[in-house]
């Protein structure tokens, strides 16, 4: 059969759908094969890169267990329900987060789930009482359920959080569902969350820097005299991922302009820093404009 002569596409990306059709019509392959053509996709244009890192975080989502993700017990906020409203109040507002585990005599015996926003109403309505009234039914799960199964669970019933149980009945941690979408579409910031206004790029000596993959290409022009085009990408590690046509390795280094990009930190989804260093004394050059 001849090849559609009324493509636009290019004998690149028609090699790209014929080799993804015979994947899913062919006999099955494993996941980093899908995963290596999705990335051949992003290098040709075929899908941004936002998008491919929320495919592959979903991926990935299929090959987490709920204790690869879970808030350890130790770092849990439960509250006793034997506290009084005030000092239960108190803790609510210092932690920040809506849902809280109650328990009995010890942290094992979870009596139930308390919202922030049921315990505001309940204070609108009487001094006192009995935080009980107030509980909804905990979801228990085990630490082994796969992440895609729990997300589906909570999508189900509408709950978000549940409390992980080890082998022996005890609470082992704890996990939300924005736990499990982070795993999709990376970390999520709350009002409650601390802002850390992170480094972007350091001079670490004349002509050698330490960069965020983040780095505006404005900002890393200005701390390195630099004169890079930011009319088609917004951030070094952008242009610099676009340059190597494929997502770049720990260690591996590319030249534009004069300077010499090595990736330092990097994991399978994106690159995070590198290492530059200028190879030319002339700072008047054309540098990617």
């Amino acid at each position: 059969m001849n090849e559609d002569p009324g493509s636009t596409n290019g004998p690149t990306h028609r090699s790209w759908w014929d080799r993804l059709g015979h994947m899913f019509s062919g006999e099955p392959r494993n996941r980093d094969e899908l995963i290596e053509e999705l990335r051949t996709a992003q290098a040709n244009g075929l899908l941004s890169n936002d998008t491919l890192t929320m495919v592959e975080g979903a991926i990935k989502v299929t090959e987490l267990s709920v204790d690869d993700v879970m808030v350890p017990r130790a770092q849990i906020v439960s509250l006793p329900v034997d506290a009084p409203l005030p000092d239960i109040l108190a803790a609510v507002v210092e932690s920040g987060h809506s849902r809280f585990p109650v328990h009995g005599e010890d942290k094992d015996e979870v009596l139930g789930i308390l919202l922030a926003k049921d315990l505001l109403k309940y204070f609108g309505l009487s001094e006192g009482g009995d935080v009980r009234a107030l509980l909804r039914p905990a979801v228990l799960i085990p630490e082994s359920m796969r992440l895609n199964v729990l997300l589906a669970e909570f999508r189900l019933t509408r709950n978000h959080m549940a409390l992980v149980v080890d082998e022996y009945g005890g609470v082992a941690g704890l996990i939300t569902i924005e736990d499990v979408l982070e795993q999709i579409v990376g970390e999520i910031d709350d009002e409650h969350d601390d802002e850390e206004e992170p480094v972007l790029a350091t001079q670490l000596d004349d002509g050698v820097f330490a960069v965020s993959a983040l780095t505006p290409i404005a900002d890393f022009n200005e701390v390195a005299g630099a004169h890079f085009s930011d009319e088609e990408f917004d951030t070094i590690g952008g242009m610099i991922t676009s340059e190597f046509g494929h997502l770049p390795s720990v260690g591996e280094e590319i030249t534009m302009g004069d300077f010499v990009f090595r990736v330092t930190e990097a994991d399978d989804r994106r690159v995070l820093h590198f290492h530059v260093t200028r190879v030319s004394s002339n700072g008047n050059g054309n540098n990617g404009t």
